[in-house]
């Protein structure tokens, strides 16, 4: 039964999450906006108004690979965000530009979040051996059982600081785009549903790191 609950269930949640943000973007990459600004304009136009000019903007491949990578100052778009007119494309580059204004603002979670990056690495290496290992090893069933709750630790924690890094991100963008009269105020409907599916996937890797974490201390106390 913890199983079902604890791993089956939220591994579901992930899999209905990351359906829905693809079915959303869907929709409203097809919606163009009505002053016809591409995605990296709208980036650029977000960052302007914070006083950031020193984060490039590239185009990088895939389809929502979009991401700004505070170590290098780089706001990286996927092509069709790069270059897209859409409701879609204009909001997520400005979600991705609300990072460049925390990043600026040394905004407290962003912060957190940058220190954990090194060891959540680390951390993602060793969950193959936390795995498998008790299969090649069975003997270190026990000692197994101890590293995966301190890398799930790890990992959960930083899943959790990742939700109001993202969160407030999506709420930076939303504001600056009418404020700045990039959107009109009935066309962020497109935005809205937009980043609020795209917020549901990291909601869904929080409650699977949670799930796994879980599973094993029950698993301990077994």
């Amino acid at each position: 039964m913890s199983f079902l609950i604890l791993i089956v269930i939220p591994l579901v949640v992930g899999m209905w999450a990351q359906a829905k943000v693809n079915n959303t973007y869907n929709k409203w990459v097809q919606v163009p906006s009505r002053r016809d600004m591409t995605g990296a304009e709208a980036a650029a136009a977000v960052m302007k108004k914070a006083g950031i000019h020193d984060v490039e903007i590239v185009e990088v491949a895939g389809r929502l690979t979009d991401h700004y990578d505070p170590s290098e100052k780089r706001l990286a778009l996927s092509s069709e965000n790069f270059r897209g007119t859409s409701l879609s494309a204009v909001g997520v580059a400005a979600h991705e530009a609300g990072h460049a204004i925390q990043h600026k603002q040394e905004y407290a979670p962003l912060n957190l979040r940058m220190s954990l990056i090194p060891i959540t690495q680390f951390s993602s290496q060793l969950l193959p051996f936390v795995i498998f290992g008790g299969f090649i090893f069975p003997f270190l069933g026990s000692k197994l059982i101890v590293l995966g709750i301190v890398v799930y630790m790890i990992l959960t924690l930083f899943q959790l600081v990742t939700l109001p890094v993202e969160f407030d991100a999506s709420r930076r963008a939303k504001k600056e785009l009418v404020s700045l009269n990039i959107l009109d105020q009935d066309e962020m409907v497109g935005v809205n549903k937009t980043l609020d599916a795209a917020a549901w996937t990291y909601v869904a890797a929080f409650i699977s790191s949670l799930g796994w974490l879980l599973y094993l201390v029950a698993g301990r106390r077994d």
